[in-house]
């Protein structure tokens, strides 16, 4: 998971398909402002696929638009990202979930995030947060959840949806329920 600006993009060769022909890839030269999960290395080049009907993911060269960007790393200073990555602009960014990135997120490493698609729904265990956004907002894969909440989890073991620009109090932390 990165920061990054790309900076230039070229279509590149990648090995042949089961029949011969040569594998199209546009790698992007990118510029890592910041690395929030992967290898010690800086991430050079992005590879993904030449167009959006086969999973590409197309992304600004000017050097100007940041993005986050969560894909596939080879330890090698390069990554692959499709469609089904998440690839954000930073400015689009809610400040809870920049916040986050650097704060609050590996605090619920721990804890399973469960899908609520229609309700009733339920968690099955204290170490599940319930996502509900596609439930209760209209098939909302970006909603209010998504956008200002992180699944932390507390002192107690169990976890639970935080909201807020501030890190956890520890009267949260303390709590028994969410």
């Amino acid at each position: 998971v990165i920061r990054a600006k790309a900076v230039s993009a070229k279509e590149v060769d990648s090995g042949n398909d089961i029949y011969g022909n040569p594998i199209k890839r546009i790698q992007y030269e990118v510029k890592q402002i910041k690395m929030f999960k992967g290898p010690d290395q800086d991430i050079e080049f992005i590879y993904t696929a030449p167009s959006t009907a086969v999973c590409g993911r197309l992304l600004d060269t000017g050097g100007k638009k940041e993005y986050l960007i969560a894909g596939k790393s080879e330890g090698n200073g390069k990554m692959h990202i499709t469609l089904c990555d998440l690839v954000s602009t930073w400015d689009s960014l809610t400040p809870t979930q920049k916040k986050s990135l650097n704060q609050r997120y590996q605090m619920g490493c721990e804890c399973k995030i469960s899908r609520c698609l229609s309700i009733p729904c339920f968690v099955s265990s204290s170490d599940e947060c319930l996502w509900t956004d596609w439930a209760m907002e209209k098939n909302n894969v970006d909603g209010r959840q998504a956008k200002h909440y992180a699944c932390i989890k507390r002192s107690d073991g169990s976890c639970a949806w935080y909201r807020g620009m501030a890190p956890p109090k520890q009267e949260f932390l303390d709590i028994e329920d969410p």
